[in-house]
């Protein structure tokens, strides 16, 4: 079939908007209608070659839609169905046999190669063979290619443009806090960075009636947002040099947990001091290229002594078919407004909202096609 899709012809040039020709689904492939896509950091890696796959490409891991058509093999859901499209997995290793499919053997093979598990590409453009199956879906596109594996059903009054969100950004940030460092009731959290992944973890920090939430953010629109959703202290680290201090002020001794969202050198080098004793360092952010040989912080015999924790994050150590309707009971709850980190453009514009993005005016640009 032919849809529209945001075309990635080489590294780091700007997406266009052009027909690609979709293959109809295998017999274990999900056919959905795109409403809505998240746009998330992943996507702009893989748009400036980060991930090594062969252009021309069409990207999107952040899709939410209508199922139209299913293979003969799928069971899950049928056509007609709300579904939010999720990061994929094999079903078989030992980490998804244990309820861990974030940290799946073959995660790098499934979600950042381009193409299906049997090397076989789901697009062309003019006779092209186009790479897709960017997580298993490619989703910006007005359809996308999924799999049982990676697809979860929406219930009413979930807002179905937005909730694509939740399948990378928001269910890392939000899963960082309520699963991977399982922050206790009553706990101190410091989030660095309060971009879409920090201010998710600030919704998770409050279902899990964290007692002090400080997000450190440069931008000031970012930090009233946190403390609309719930932070209850917010540092501006171009103000107050000290980070540190600043943190130990609200909470002496220091805190429980610290997230890092940001990947960013400098910020992770004060981390140590922000914790503590028997804290935990969680990060989700990835470091610039360059900085892609970044030691973790602080000193071995530091981190013995204060008994501290250090926790890589991926996806935050979410199952999706567990974790996602979790956090779409919490949000009709009124527990978890993500859509308050949303603005929306139509996919044609999405050059416009990657621009958004990188100025700090929009926390999470969805993309409309």
């Amino acid at each position: 079939m032919q849809i529209q899709a945001a075309l990635t012809r080489a590294p780091s040039v700007s997406f266009e908007i052009a027909t690609v020709h979709l293959e109809e689904p295998r017999p274990d492939e999900v056919l959905v209608r795109v409403v809505g896509v998240g746009l998330c950091h992943t996507d702009l890696v893989a748009q400036a070659g980060g991930f090594s796959i062969a252009m021309p490409a069409v990207f999107g891991h952040e899709g939410a839609g209508i199922v139209e058509q299913v293979g003969s093999a799928v069971t899950k859901v049928r056509p007609g169905d709300r579904v939010v499209m999720t990061f994929m997995s094999c079903g078989r290793c030992p980490s998804c046999s244990d309820g861990e499919p974030a940290y799946c053997g073959t995660a790098s093979v499934l979600n950042y190669r381009g193409v299906r598990p049997d090397g076989s590409k789901t697009m062309r453009h003019a006779d092209v063979p186009v790479s897709g199956s960017f997580f298993g879906q490619s989703s910006f596109g007005t359809h996308a290619l999924a799999s049982e594996r990676n697809i979860v059903k929406v219930p009413e009054g979930v807002p179905l443009e937005l909730v694509g969100m939740l399948g990378c950004g928001v269910q890392t940030g939000a899963g960082a806090v309520m699963r991977s460092m399982d922050c206790r009731i009553g706990s101190t959290i410091a989030i660095l960075g309060g971009g879409a992944v920090g201010l998710s973890a600030v919704m998770g920090a409050v279902v899990r009636e964290c007692r002090r939430i400080i997000v450190v953010e440069p931008h000031a629109a970012r930090r009233d947002l946190a403390l609309s959703l719930g932070a209850t202290h917010t540092i501006d680290p171009k103000e107050i040099k000290d980070v540190g201090a600043a943190v130990r002020a609200i909470c002496p001794g220091g805190v429980n947990y610290v997230l890092d969202t940001s990947g960013v050198p400098s910020v992770l080098e004060i981390v140590p001091y922000l914790l503590a004793p028997r804290g935990t360092f969680g990060f989700v952010g990835v470091p610039p290229a360059s900085a892609y040989d970044m030691r973790l912080p602080g000193k071995l015999i530091k981190a013995m002594q204060g008994g501290f924790t250090y926790r890589g994050i991926i996806e935050g150590d979410s199952d999706p078919d567990v974790f996602l309707p979790e956090l779409m009971q919490l949000h009709l709850e009124g527990r978890f407004p993500f859509e308050r980190l949303a603005k929306t453009y139509p996919l044609s514009q999405i050059n416009e909202a990657v621009a958004d993005q990188h100025r700090g005016t929009c926390v999470k640009a969805i993309l409309l096609p």
